[in-house]
């Protein structure tokens, strides 16, 4: 006679969605702390998660990375230790003040943030009022207002927000953008500013990262195909965010952001036979195994892999890191 534990497990696809995981910048970013763990010793200051991930930062920490908020948490005795900037960018204050401690830090800044922070001081330069498309509180909206003087950068969050805005004089406008954000929600916030000020100047390129494009084009593709949607990352993830609204946005009846396999809710995912698979930009692919791993048992799954572009993009180390004998130190940007 058969039990409940001799049923044979119902069949179900997972559709992998690629590209996902992590980015050139994140990689980067885990790069910088290891390397400098490796050159300098523990242990390793890093100001903020060095990525939105736990786990990632969890491994970090093992190894003799120690994370803090602000400088000022550093002991004294430490002060000589290196710092390392997270991949979200700091307001400008934040290396003033390592100098101004005599601190020796390294910027993991993700070098397609620091091209936002860049437009935004040329903007600057060139006396525009400045609009930033983003999320309030987010580490990397906080790095690139920091760029500029207070009150220099007006944070428009939502098309409401682009209805609502006054320019504070007859200065000519000018956009950048959270390189985080839903292609589709920020679309219509441009739409907005350029119906109200057809003179408005855009990036040369669009501020959107490509992975963050990348991976909600891949979740666009797979969500039709299937019933739900898990999106691996941590919820503090921006970028993990948009891709689980993206999946709901698609048709998705369950859309899910998962940190780990403990945490999947088994009755929101009960008699489903096709499930899409992503993860956010900082969520490594051990955690994508993790979560099919937990599928398979109580599923007979198949996984279909289903690739919407190629990603070939590679970052520069800081030059204080690339001679430490690593094949990945001599990549170029």
């Amino acid at each position: 006679m058969m039990t409940a534990h001799t049923l044979p497990k119902p069949p179900l696809t997972i559709k992998l969605c690629a590209p996902r995981g992590f980015c050139a910048g994140v990689d980067r970013a885990i790069q910088i702390v290891e390397l400098a763990l490796e050159k300098y010793g523990r242990p390793v200051y890093v100001r903020h998660e060095i990525v939105h991930n736990r786990y990632v930062v969890d491994g970090l920490r093992a190894k003799g990375a120690v994370f803090v908020e602000e400088l000022d948490e550093i002991p004294a005795e430490h002060a000589e230790r290196p710092v390392i900037f997270s991949a979200h960018g700091v307001p400008k204050s934040v290396p003033a003040d390592a100098q101004t401690r005599n601190m020796f830090y390294l910027d993991a800044t993700c070098p397609l943030v620091s091209k936002v922070h860049k437009e935004a001081e040329i903007h600057h330069r060139r006396d525009r009022e400045i609009l930033l498309i983003g999320h309030k509180g987010h580490p990397e909206v906080i790095g690139t207002m920091g760029q500029l003087p207070e009150g220099t950068v007006t944070l428009i969050e939502t098309e409401q927000d682009a209805w609502e805005f006054e320019p504070k004089s007859a200065r000519q406008l000018a956009f950048i953008t959270q390189t985080t954000l839903s292609v589709d929600d920020t679309a219509g916030i441009v739409n907005v500013l350029r119906e109200r000020f057809p003179d408005i100047v855009a990036p040369h390129k669009e501020d959107i990262c490509y992975a963050t494009t990348n991976r909600q084009e891949a979740v666009k593709a797979v969500a039709p195909l299937v019933e739900a949607m898990i999106v691996v990352g941590a919820p503090n993830s921006s970028n993990s965010q948009r891709l689980r609204e993206v999946a709901e946005r698609e048709g998705c009846r369950v859309s899910a952001l998962v940190q780990r396999a403990a945490d999947i809710d088994w009755d929101a995912f009960d008699g489903i036979s096709s499930l899409g698979l992503t993860a956010g930009a900082s969520a490594p692919e051990a955690l994508v195994e993790e979560i099919i791993g937990a599928f398979a048992e109580r599923y007979a799954v198949t996984v279909d892999t289903v690739r919407t572009a190629d990603e070939t993009v590679v970052f520069n180390l800081p030059r204080e890191l690339r001679q430490t004998g690593h094949p990945s130190t001599q990549a170029a940007g």
